[in-house]
């Protein structure tokens, strides 16, 4: 898969490759641990009014790559199927609100994901 999540001290980085990253517009995302509100599975769909700023959408096909503004608030978006996603919502990010991508095990993921963020708000 073209998406890989990274770690370290201060937050999760999402790494886009190869076509992914290019239709992305974007290769790296940091998202630090004080900005993680909330990490969940769930199927997403796009809202149909969705303004892509800049990314690549196929709404017909589920592909998704890149930021979208929808109700005044900014969605990272990065998938290319209807299955079951990771969703992360932020609070305080520069930039996003949401960031919702498809990763091998979403739901490992998340719960790794919830670990390092207990881990980081005890050692915090």
């Amino acid at each position: 898969m073209a998406r890989e999540l990274q770690f370290d001290d201060e937050g999760v980085i999402l790494t886009l490759t190869g076509a992914t990253g290019f239709f992305a517009l974007k290769f790296n995302l940091k998202m630090p641990y004080s900005t993680i509100k909330n990490v969940y599975v769930d199927y997403f769909d796009a809202p149909r009014w969705m303004l892509r700023m800049p990314g690549t959408s196929i709404p017909a096909l589920h592909i998704f790559e890149g930021s979208f503004k929808y109700a005044d608030e900014w969605y990272f978006l990065s998938y290319e199927s209807r299955v079951p996603l990771l969703n992360i919502e932020l609070e305080g990010h520069e930039k996003y609100k949401y960031v919702i991508f498809e990763i091998d095990d979403p739901t490992g993921v998340a719960a790794d994901i919830r670990r390092r963020l207990a881990r980081h708000t005890t050692n915090g």
